[in-house]
């Protein structure tokens, strides 16, 4: 096997295990209900010895929250729920000394409506410089009652809201988020003034919301089914103010990771060229269904749109919108996309566990860095949320026919046998948890040597330590229908069952980890992962 070889640090990126936090719902360090920096701060041990890299926070600013922190009202400003700036700098410090690096969440396309530019474009009215700031225009029709344009919401909904003077602005998400007007030169110097900010408080490097839609067409022509790409996603122009941007990251050694959903490869490729973005999140794989063939088609379609730029991928399962990975590999539909989401979907947890065990191997064999989200290495199922405790507007937005989000975000177990699953030690969660969810505390699968917490670390302690692992070139093996099976560098081979029945090993040297045991036989069973030695 040869002696173990940690990572270089200059070029961390490129093969890290970075793990989600959702601030309001990882740990409740003040007892109101809702989670905070001090909650953070004082879990940070876990995340050390979970085993990774860097921390991605969603948006900590201050809020009103109406889309989950996603609505910024200051971007200087960690919003009272969450703790003081002052907590924030401690926290990117003290992670730091753990080994930890931090990475802060930009959303550039839209601000809340309290925000103090829209709060000042409402009073000034039409025609003011203040409005230019976003996207306010008269409306169609005889009298200026219907909307600019048909522009699909990214939500369910309307995408412009009028307001009391006549003219209506843009909102690609709810009325609460309108968009800015990117071809101002005062939002463009904001945002990298903020950029700045936060490099300078230590962060690591900022992940970028929605990173294709800032820039839309001037003239905000009405949106065509089939043409690509539309009016409000990617245009060209974005390319030039991501080139600014690297300027300011490289200024800090900071890095970017992009949120950019686009279905055009080289189109996608073009946001990873060297002057640009490092990363961004790679969805065909999130999205793909456990079947081998659309798996391994979406690995090589990932690592072919990014070999072209030299950009690494990024591998994830799950995250803040995403229908969590136990649940989702338990139903008969084994996808996902936002449009068949529904209530009452039948789930076999214990067939998901299996698949999503075999999928932690399978994601942190890859070449690359691997983005976890918060909760997935204690294998949590999506919760079934109360109608009268849904907060998300997407589930408002879609006249109650999307189930939203809420049910992947529920307060994290720490203690099983603590109120409130150990989350917080006085107030109810905002969000509550079902029952039986102390089953999955982290306590109780720390003292599990085959829980979900137990292989996670395992498996990165492994990434980080033995050689192969993270970026570099992948082999596809020949393997029996159903299997995949592909080598890495130094002999590390991973193989991963996805077919109905068992399948012989192929000959190794060491069993480095399986995602469950091995039959008597020594065959790998069905909905299993192992990494070889050969």
């Amino acid at each position: 096997m040869g002696a173990p070889t940690p990572h270089r640090t200059d070029d961390w990126w490129r093969h890290a295990v970075i793990y989600q936090v959702y601030p309001r719902s990882f740990a409740d360090g003040d007892g109101d209900g809702t989670g905070d920096l001090a909650g953070v701060r004082a879990r940070l041990p876990h995340l050390a010895e979970l085993g990774v890299d860097a921390v991605w926070f969603t948006p900590w600013y201050l809020s009103p929250l109406v889309d989950g922190g996603y609505d910024v009202a200051d971007y200087r400003t960690i919003d009272p729920a969450f703790g003081t700036l002052a907590e924030a700098e401690k926290l990117i410090a003290e992670a730091g000394e753990l080994g930890i690096r931090t990475i802060v969440d930009i959303v550039p396309n839209h601000v809340s409506d309290q925000h103090p530019w829209f709060r000042a474009a409402l009073a000034a009215g039409p025609g003011s410089p203040e409005r230019d700031l976003f996207h306010f225009r008269p409306g169609r029709g005889e009298h200026g009652e219907l909307p600019p344009n048909d522009w699909p919401s990214q939500f369910a909904g309307t995408t412009w809201t009028r307001v009391p003077d006549g003219e209506w602005y843009l909102h690609l998400f709810t009325p609460e988020q309108p968009d800015l007007n990117w071809a101002h030169p005062a939002v463009r110097q904001e945002h990298e003034d903020i950029l700045r900010f936060w490099f300078e408080r230590g962060v690591a490097g900022v992940r970028i919301d929605s990173a294709a839609l800032l820039v839309k067409d001037p003239e905000l022509a009405d949106y065509e089914e089939g043409v690509d790409p539309a009016p409000f996603i990617d245009q060209d122009e974005l390319h030039d103010i991501y080139r600014s941007w690297r300027a300011v990251a490289d200024e800090y050694g900071g890095v970017f990771v992009g949120e950019v959903w686009l279905p055009d490869a080289e189109r996608f490729a073009r946001y990873l060229r060297p002057d640009e973005l490092h990363t961004a999140f790679n969805f065909n794989f999130l999205t793909c269904p456990w079947d081998p063939e659309r798996l391994r088609r979406s690995i090589d379609d990932t690592l072919a749109e990014h070999a072209p730029v030299g950009a690494p991928a990024t591998w994830v399962l799950c995250n803040h919108d995403v229908t969590r990975t136990v649940t989702r590999y338990g139903r008969e539909d084994t996808a996902f996309a936002f449009a068949t989401k529904a209530f009452g979907t039948p789930t076999d947890l214990d067939l998901g566990t299996r698949r999503a065990r075999a999928a932690a191997l399978l994601t942190l064999a890859l070449p690359g860095s691997v983005y976890l989200y918060q909760g997935e290495e204690l294998g949590l199922p999506e919760a079934d949320i109360p109608l009268d405790r849904i907060q998300d507007p997407m589930h408002f937005r879609s006249g109650g026919t999307d189930p939203g989000r809420d049910g992947c975000r529920v307060p994290l177990p720490w203690n099983a046998d603590a109120p409130y699953a150990g989350f917080g030690s006085q107030g109810e969660p905002w969000l509550p948890q079902p029952e039986g969810w102390s089953a999955y505390a982290r306590d109780r699968q720390s003292a599990d040597p085959q829980s979900m917490l137990s292989l996670y670390r395992q498996a990165l302690a492994l990434r980080r330590t033995a050689p192969g692992f993270g970026d570099g070139p992948l082999t596809w093996l020949a393997a029996p229908d159903g299997v995949l099976a592909f080598a890495r560098p130094h002999g590390l081979v991973c193989m991963v069952n996805l077919s109905d029945g068992p399948v012989p090993l192929p000959p190794y040297d060491g069993l480095l980890l399986a995602s469950g045991p091995l039959h008597a036989d020594g065959t790998l069973p069905a909905d299993t992962a192992v990494w070889l030695r050969t």
